[in-house]
């Protein structure tokens, strides 16, 4: 029977061959962390690779993600659909093993990592959604929602400030079946790090609230296995074992160093790293002994029918939980959704309230919260102004985690990546709230949701420089051009109540992505709409006012501004002027339309086009064109009451009618 070193050998073979062979990646993590994978997946992970998607499975987490020749050996070994040769086409156009872990890509691969310190935001996210997902549906004697999440990282990922945000809300909470293994190899790109991390870092999470389990010999199969065991039987706090490795470990010129970190060992330094192991196999050769040791399949079937028993005698008591924990897990909301959310807008619309949108927002989630159980809400300490509490919101908390809502304190990048963890966990529709100009603190969480189209749904209010006297600190310029530009991204910036209630549907309704809401501070008029133009808001553009033919001149807009092109409009076309008003609460949205449908809200042939945005004004030009004028932002704001700043840059009705002027007769 091959030892636990050879099977650890296994890894390390796999890794720095598929490194060699692409010409590039990472082996010395893998290398390094092999035999506290071999430990952790062959004697404790619960998981079937036959079924990645087994509901009560344990979550893996490989935050430092460089090293994704780890997962990826683990996952071939232990018989996920991961062939040899996806292994050989490792970072190759296409392949199932990218440079990164990539959600969607692998099969088992629970979540993207590569951007440091978001892989344990994430874990930190499967552990919550765990502890949440279980105090909702877990009854006496019927403990159906009992996984662990594990998570391995590296010294950049506690270098890194989201790891202080995610690990201090962590130990809050209390979130005990989280485990983390601390690869402490001494090593990052540019060398030691005892030239520039110093940190006592068991004493970091010791005050963080976490048990921590220190000096554990990373290459010591027995000292591992305890060290899994102590943290398995801690319930009320999660778990730090601080690993002592050796990067490159079997390397003998270049393990301990930079120098494997991020390059391949090369094919000399391959041979005798073969010869000091002891691994007398050719290249992605792994002897059928060492497979059948690694094979997980059966014992994953059975931990899985183990569950399916469990979980019958669970529906036969508790058949309604059963039907709405299996719904929830589907993604698939409630049935009665759709028509109630429907039923509400029109009831905004027939209103016709004059209110900020963020209220509006909060009046939204008042009437879709009680029909989502799934909602798991919160805000990054600015409840009060983003208006995300609901009438229906209870506090998650260490000892009571059956609530709804989650106090993320000031981590807007931390809240962020904990919902995408939240999302991919599975049972929730995660929101969450920060001011729009806060965007920039959590820019690459909100980037992650996008590129593995999560549905996760981020709140930004307070969202232009008509917030006010806080001044240019805190009023948003170019966020919304970064948020629009990104991929898979929906951004709405509605203009009342009703494209504030639409924009809530839509981004609830949505399965492949996430979605950005962004509200204003100050009340916005009621616009009144026909039924077709209720239905079109859902289009992302669409006709607000028009004319009797063709129009000479379009105005586009959005948000708070829509108003000020209403009130131009009006004026306008009192003066016999052809006038339209496009609203846009969605541009990625309407770009998404047939292009019949474009032509008839912005027809080729009309170029005199006017935007209005009280933001940054070269992301218009798409829709202007050339021949076109902008109302917008280059520069800062500054700190004053609103209307005085509305008038100093510009975005006043007399300003709209000088440059429509302007533009008609030239």
């Amino acid at each position: 029977m091959p030892s636990r070193r050879e099977r650890a050998n296994a890894i390390r073979a796999l890794s720095m061959d598929a490194v060699q062979k692409a010409n590039s990646g990472h082996p010395g993590a893998p290398m390094g962390m092999a035999d506290i994978a071999e430990v952790l997946w062959r004697d404790f992970l619960k998981h079937n690779p036959s079924n990645p998607n087994f509901a009560d499975r344990d979550r893996f987490v490989l935050s430092n993600g460089h090293g994704s020749m780890l997962i990826y050996s683990l996952l071939h070994l232990t018989g996920y659909d991961l062939g040899i040769e996806d292994l050989k086409n490792f970072r190759q156009l296409h392949s199932r093993t990218p440079g990164h872990p990539e959600y969607g890509y692998t099969p088992g691969v629970e979540t993207t990592t590569g951007p440091l310190g978001q892989g344990i935001a994430n874990a930190v996210g499967f552990a919550l959604a765990e502890k949440v997902l279980g105090a909702q549906f877990n009854r006496d004697g019927h403990q159906i929602v009992d996984h662990f999440t594990y998570s391995f990282l590296g010294d950049g990922c506690m270098m890194e400030g989201i790891s202080h945000e995610v690990c201090s809300l962590a130990g809050t909470l209390g979130l005990g079946k989280l485990v983390a293994f601390y690869d402490d190899n001494g090593i990052s790109i540019d060398g030691e790090v005892e030239g520039w991390f110093t940190d006592d870092t068991p004493a970091r999470f010791e005050a963080y609230g976490w048990q921590v389990i220190r000096n554990v010999d990373g290459h010591d199969a027995d000292e591992i296995k305890i060290a899994i065991e102590t943290a398995r039987k801690t319930s009320d706090r999660p778990t730090l074992i601080c690993c002592k490795t050796t990067i490159g470990f079997g390397s003998p010129n270049k393990q301990g160093k930079e120098d494997c970190h991020g390059a391949p060992l090369g094919n000399d330094e391959i041979a005798l790293t073969r010869a000091t192991l002891g691994w007398n196999h050719g290249p992605f050769e792994i002897p059928a002994d060492i497979y059948a040791e690694w094979d997980a399949k059966q014992a994953g079937a059975a931990a899985e029918a183990e569950w399916d028993q469990r979980f019958a005698a669970y529906a036969a008591a508790y058949p309604e939980l059963a039907s709405e924990l299996k719904r929830r897990m589907s993604g698939e909301l409630p049935a009665d959704f759709a028509e109630k959310a429907a039923a509400y807008i029109q009831e905004v619309a027939d209103k016709g309230e004059t209110i900020a949108s963020r209220k509006a927002s909060q009046n939204a989630l008042n009437a879709f919260g009680p029909l989502l159980p799934e909602f798991l809400g919160g805000s990054a300490d600015l409840a009060g102004s983003n208006l995300t509490l609901w009438k229906g919101c209870k506090g998650v908390s260490a000892a009571d985690a059956s609530g709804n809502y989650m106090f993320y304190g000031v981590r807007e990048f931390g809240m962020s990546a904990i919902m995408n963890g939240v999302a991919l966990h599975g049972g929730f529709v995660p929101y969450g709230a920060t001011f729009l100009i806060f965007m920039e603190y959590a820019r690459n969480a909100v980037r992650m949701a996008s590129l593995m189209k999560q549905r996760v749904l981020f709140v930004f209010t307070h969202d232009s420089i008509g917030l006010g006297e806080d001044g240019p600190t805190h009023q948003p310029i170019e966020q919304l051009a970064s948020l629009r530009g990104t991929p898979n991204l929906d951004t709405w910036r509605p203009c009342d109540a009703v494209e504030s209630a639409v924009a809530w549907k839509y981004a609830i309704e949505r399965h492949d992505g996430p979605s950005a809401l962004i509200f204003s501070r100050q009340n916005l008029p009621h616009q009144s709409r026909d039924a077709q133009q209720l239905a079109d808001v859902a289009r992302g553009g669409y006709v607000l006012k028009d004319c009797a033919g063709e129009p000479e001149l379009i105005l586009i807009s959005t948000g708070s501004e829509i108003g000020l092109a209403v009130a131009a409009y009006d004026k306008l076309t009192a003066e016999g002027r052809q006038v339209r008003v496009v609203s846009m609460p969605s541009t990625s949205v309407f770009d998404q339309q047939d292009a019949g449908y474009k032509q008839a809200v912005l027809p080729v042939q009309v170029g005199a086009r006017i935007a209005i945005e009280a933001s940054h004004a070269d992301y218009w030009y798409k829709y202007v064109g050339l021949e076109g004028r902008i109302i917008g932002m280059t520069t800062f704001g500054e700190s004053a009451p609103a209307p005085a700043l509305f008038e100093e840059f510009g975005f006043t009705v007399e300003n709209i009618l000088e440059t429509a002027a302007e533009l008609l007769e030239a």
